[in-house]
């Protein structure tokens, strides 16, 4: 069934999500929703499944069969399909639960998960606080700036964007949250930076359209298409990625998942430890700093000795403004070569990377040949959460993420 899948694959095409009501007839015979856990506990998880083209796209609750919380939800549709999106509340284990979905015909408020095109970028905010922004005008790839966390404090380093005091002034390539990698057909789209010098190993990635940017009730959906350039202005590959941002509980969530696509030859992935997925977390948080910042992955390794490591998943913590907040990233089972190796620094770089692993000292080439029209793709759920690794129970997180609770819909 689809709805066990990962809302990764399908290819997104636009709809605006707004108030549209569903027919008379549904609204009489309400469907039935049996949410029914995948054996790990779930709390404040955000799922979306495929459900019947019969229900029509709007703003929706879940009503609870008996005693329980009602829980928001989002209908809309995508290539002739439909598909709900909710924050599953609390599930445990194997434990089903009943609802009915219950439409809300004319919603006047703003979307609590809010999309609004800004130029070039994309503004994001939660239930009217500002959360980040997808932007295409700072340099050489597109890039989230800022990330204000599950505080509202910005939780990533504003350095080279901005000057702020007491920030560690380095790598200006790494700006705030971006994907991208340091080998691909020998030339390098990870340090490549405007305020480097010129130089012709470096490429460059140029968004060429943004296909969807949809409002929710619980789930704002950007999809975007790039090319990779280099220096010479060839493309050699192009990617499409998918964003989704939820507020679930006190965390801020973004799945991220990007697919690579061979489109003008084979696509060389060198090993290097440059890459892949990253982010820059705020100075404060740095391990280095001695000030509390901690990196643990999923096998208790921390600190500098988690450089290197395989693991599926990792987390970032340390105080921002006095508070400990986290930054966790998942690495889901289906990306490509789960689980993947971790370029993460005590001095506050947080990146995946699964083709260093020469560099990382893993015994072999990381090297991966990508033949022409071919693709990969890779998974990620990020997590800004309150706390540190134990107090936001990351393993449970992990857990409902590669295995999320089932999505049943009966409709009369």
């Amino acid at each position: 069934m689809f709805a066990n899948l990962r809302f990764a694959r399908p290819q997104w095409i636009g709809l605006a999500l707004t108030a549209l009501a569903v027919s008379p007839a549904l609204a009489a015979d309400a469907p039935r929703v049996t949410l029914k856990g995948s054996g790990a506990d779930a709390s404040q998880v955000p799922v979306i499944a495929e459900v019947p083209s019969t229900i029509a796209p709007g703003v929706y609750t879940l009503k609870p069969v008996g005693d329980g919380k009602a829980l928001p939800a989002d209908v809309f549709q995508d290539g002739g399909k439909t598909y709900l999106g909710l924050i599953v509340d609390q599930l445990k284990g194997g434990e089903s639960r009943a609802f009915t979905l219950q439409d809300v015909p004319k919603p006047t408020t703003t979307p609590a998960v809010d999309l609004k095109p800004k130029g070039s970028n994309v503004h994001v905010s939660l239930n009217g606080q500002p959360f980040t922004e997808y932007r295409t005008d700072l340099g050489d790839k597109p890039v989230l700036y800022p990330v204000n966390g599950p505080t509202g404090a910005p939780i990533t380093r504003a350095y080279p964007m901005e000057q702020v005091e007491g920030e560690t002034k380095d790598h200006p390539h790494q700006r705030s949250f971006w994907f991208t990698y340091g080998n691909i057909n020998g030339f390098d789209f990870w340090a490549s930076d405007p305020l480097n010098k010129p130089n012709p190993k470096f490429g460059t990635t140029k968004e060429t359209s943004k296909a969807l940017v949809k409002s929710g009730a619980v789930v704002g959906l950007l999809r975007t298409t790039d090319d990779w350039l280099g220096h010479d202005g060839e493309r050699v590959c192009t990617d499409e990625r998918i964003l989704k941002f939820y507020q679930a509980g006190a965390n801020r969530i973004i799945d991220v998942d990007v697919t690579l696509k061979a489109t003008n030859g084979p696509v060389v992935f060198g090993d290097t430890k440059e890459g892949m997925f990253g982010l820059r977390v705020a100075s404060s948080m740095d391990v280095k700093r001695k000030q509390g910042g901690k990196i643990t992955n999923a096998e208790g390794v921390t600190d500098v000795a988690a450089w290197g490591k395989t693991s599926p998943w990792v987390d970032y913590t340390g105080p921002v403004e006095g508070k400990t907040v986290g930054i966790a990233i998942l690495n889901h089972p289906d990306s490509f070569r789960y689980p993947t190796a971790w370029h993460v620094r005590d001095y506050g770089l947080f990146a995946a990377n699964p083709f260093g692993w020469h560099d990382f000292g893993l015994g072999k080439s990381g090297e991966y040949t990508l033949p022409k029209g071919e693709s990969i793709t890779f998974h990620y759920r990020v997590i800004f959460h309150p706390g540190d690794t134990a107090s936001s129970n990351i393993p449970a997180a992990f857990a409902a993420y590669a295995t999320p609770p089932k999505v049943m819909v009966e409709t009369d």
